[in-house]
């Protein structure tokens, strides 16, 4: 008999947990705890960590799980080489749901860059208006550069004090258009962009946004992650659990 365990907090993980309850299959969806007010599910839901990789696996073998899929964002690495080695230890078989990366288009000014110090580097000497659309957990490295003046965008508020002495806060949660991203760069007068390639449509609009601006974007490129068997689709991951997706209502 078939227990999933969905290791969620995406817009495809949510996609996954209403094709899964529709279809029946006994399944707990699990977020990591990072969002103060996560999006309701159709199966029962966990909210935090496991306790490492063992925690993991011990989790694995305790609830019965048969099938783990990892459906966290394409950043959450900890989160995703955990899964890699805990499903290793408990003989559990795992997937990753994982969209496909943006690729670069005509007209794209992109600086690709390793990771987050390295778009710290990558950035001005001189003053300028950025967009940090990376995160709140990934903000600490620009203090380094508190001469540039800093928007920032969370799905919740700030409850601790901000390493950026010039730094504005948009709480909003996506996903956004390209108006509303082209409105937003031009009133506040955006000049850089810091993003993650974190593909798919709900964040995209502020990539297509700079492009028409003309706007440079340092593009932080995916971790590297060990090998691990990947679909892109609800329907694929579906098909993987021995079930046929019905993905409307």
């Amino acid at each position: 008999m078939t227990r999933a365990l969905i290791l969620g907090g995406t817009a495809d993980a949510n996609l996954l947990a209403a094709a899964i309850a529709r279809a029946g299959i006994d399944a707990v969806y699990s977020y990591g705890g990072r969002t103060r007010a996560p999006a309701g599910q159709p199966l029962p839901t966990r909210i935090g960590g496991f306790g490492g990789v063992s925690g993991l696996a011990d989790y694995l073998r305790r609830e019965r799980i048969t099938h783990v899929v990892d459906a966290t964002h394409p950043f959450a690495a900890e989160m995703s080489r955990n899964a890699i080695d805990a499903c290793a230890q408990a003989r559990t078989p795992l997937i990753a749901l994982e969209r496909a990366p943006w690729l670069k288009a005509s007209g794209d000014n992109w600086i690709e860059v390793a990771d987050v110090m390295s778009a710290v580097a990558a950035l001005p000497k001189h003053r300028a208006t950025v967009f940090l659309a990376i995160g709140r957990q990934h903000i600490a490295p620009f203090g380094a550069l508190p001469q540039h003046a800093y928007t920032l965008r969370f799905v919740d508020p700030p409850e601790e004090t901000l390493p950026l002495p010039d730094a504005d806060v948009i709480v909003s949660r996506g996903p956004f258009t390209l108006d509303g991203e082209l409105a937003m760069m031009r009133a506040r007068g955006i000049a850089w962009i810091v993003a993650r390639n974190s593909g798919g449509t709900g964040a995209r609009a502020k990539i297509d946004a700079a492009r028409e601006l003309e706007l440079p974007v340092i593009m932080i490129n995916r971790p590297q992650l060990p090998h691990r068997a990947q679909v892109q689709s609800v329907t694929d991951v579906m098909q993987w659990l021995g079930h046929r997706t019905c993905l409307g209502a």
